[in-house]
């Protein structure tokens, strides 16, 4: 009987002098507003619970002690803060976020064709650095741009393995690619002007999702893809990126800066190989298209008074890519005894932009691309070859008396040249004539911040077809800057 008395004693004592857990509770705000479902835990410990639409939170049975309890919110930079938990007390502990603005704070230029920072760009630009393409290392940029939600890098033709890029589900003719800006990625070489640029030289890449054809004209409804190389400036002395895969693909990176007084320039040289041909379907035919090619590419920055612009880049690119039956070689290109399709690009790209020497933002940019292919599909041959020059001048003006809107007016130019040894460049009487398409257009923008919070975008822009004659695009409005930021590495 006395042992049992014993226990009974002792469990009743310690229950007596146990010490009940405590509560933690509060809210979490930024500024004046609540910030819902913020992520509320105990450092150290597996407690933890989320805010609610109201931004009030609370932690129980927490056991008395010193803790740190840190809060984070997507859009916010993480608090910490110590507090003491008391048995069977109630501890209450409000939270003072603040915005995370190092992603807002990125410069985008795609949206209205100037500088300015993505938190008061009127058009949502999502930035994708090069941090986020090497968590997973792809051979091209066309294969890069499919790891992009709402962007497809799609396959028309598994053989050759050429395609297009569609922006919402909508046709690659309606995605303008551009580089640095200029408009180098032209019908034919929609693929392998790609599929030259390494990553290594690309600095960002600004991805607008719906039209932009006030700025850009036709081409661009679907969306616009950016592509922002390197500046030689802020580019490191040497870099070289080297990888190879279990399938036998090579692929090597390497780029190098230099000065020469004024001038910044940044070398770069992309080689690619891939020899071994897989049929995992057995079907004969090689899974994937072999292909060998070098890309070089030089930009060069001069440093000017008073911040002004003045650049200049070149890239020259020559592939040799096949697909087709799995005993097919070189050899037989062109024959109708092993089927083969072969294809040989070379392709001179120039990019230039110059700031004028005035008083006024003035800003001339120019383009030109010249892509020869001479390729065989089994026996059919199809030898092209593709110029385009390209000229802007915009003007960027500030007016009203707080300067609250902000004034883009521009004209340019395109001039496209196409020849092939198809009845496309034929006349009635299957002599030869090039298609020489020369397309003027004028834009204006009007840029209205309304006030802090509110600013609105208007744009029209004209071209004109020798073909289809007059083209319009109007600009919708937009208003409500983004707050939520794309990461990006």
């Amino acid at each position: 009987m006395k042992p049992i008395l014993l226990i009974v004693t002792i469990l009743f004592a310690g229950h007596c002098f146990a010490q009940h857990p405590g509560i933690l509770k509060g809210q979490v705000y930024a500024g004046e507003a609540a910030v819902p479902y913020a992520s509320v835990s105990l450092q150290g410990t597996d407690q933890g619970t989320l805010s609610d639409s109201l931004g009030h939170y609370t932690l129980s049975g927490i056991p008395a002690g010193n803790y740190i309890v840190s809060v984070m919110a997507i859009g916010y930079s993480e608090k910490t803060q110590a507090v003491s938990i008391v048995a069977e007390g109630t501890a209450t502990l409000d939270f003072q976020l603040q915005a995370n603005t190092s992603d807002l704070n990125e410069v985008v230029v795609t949206g209205t064709l100037k500088e300015v920072s993505r938190s008061k760009s009127p058009v949502p630009v999502e930035v994708y650095t090069s941090a986020f393409f090497r968590k997973n290392p792809t051979p091209s940029l066309f294969d890069a741009l499919g790891m992009i939600n709402g962007v497809q890098s799609q396959i028309n033709c598994n053989v050759c393995n050429t395609g297009d890029i569609h922006i919402n589900g909508m046709n690659g003719p309606y995605t303008m690619i551009l580089i640095d800006g200029m408009p180098i990625v032209s019908s034919l070489s929609s693929v392998y002007g790609l599929s030259g640029i390494p990553n290594s030289l690309v600095d960002r890449v600004e991805v607008v999702k719906g039209p932009a054809s006030s700025l850009y004209g036709s081409e661009a409804m679907g969306g616009t893809i950016n592509v922002i190389t390197k500046n030689p400036t802020h580019a490191p002395v040497f870099s070289a990126d080297l990888y190879g895969t279990t399938w036998q693909e090579y692929n090597a990176d390497v780029s190098v800066k230099f000065k020469i007084e004024k001038l910044q320039s940044l070398l770069g040289v992309n080689y690619f190989n891939y020899q071994h041909p897989v049929d995992n379907n057995h079907d004969g035919f090689a899974d994937v298209t072999l292909q060998n090619r070098i890309s070089l590419f030089s930009k060069w920055s001069l440093s000017r008074k008073e911040n002004r612009i003045a650049s200049l880049a070149a890239r020259y690119v020559y592939e040799d890519r096949w697909g087709g039956q799995m005993n097919w070689n070189s050899s037989w290109r062109g024959s109708d005894s092993i089927y083969g399709e072969s294809i040989y690009t070379s392709r001179l790209e120039l990019i230039g932009m110059y700031q004028l020497p005035v008083q006024e933002r003035i800003i001339t940019q120019f383009s030109f691309n010249n892509h020869d292919q001479n390729s065989f599909y089994g026996y059919t041959p199809y030898r092209a070859n593709q110029k385009v020059l390209f000229g802007q001048v915009y003007w960027d003006k500030y007016f009203g008396q707080r300067k609250q809107h902000n004034f883009l007016l521009g004209a340019s130019m395109r001039y496209t040249y196409y020849d092939d040894n198809t009845p496309g460049t034929a006349t009635i009487q299957q002599d030869n004539q090039p298609m020489k398409t020369p397309l003027p257009g004028i834009f204006v923008q009007d840029e209205w911040t309304i006030d802090a919070k509110n600013t609105l975008l208007a744009g029209y822009r004209y071209d004109y077809d020798k073909h289809h004659g007059s083209i319009h695009s109007p600009g919708w409005p937009t208003s409500l800057p983004p707050v939520i930021s794309i990461p990006s590495g």
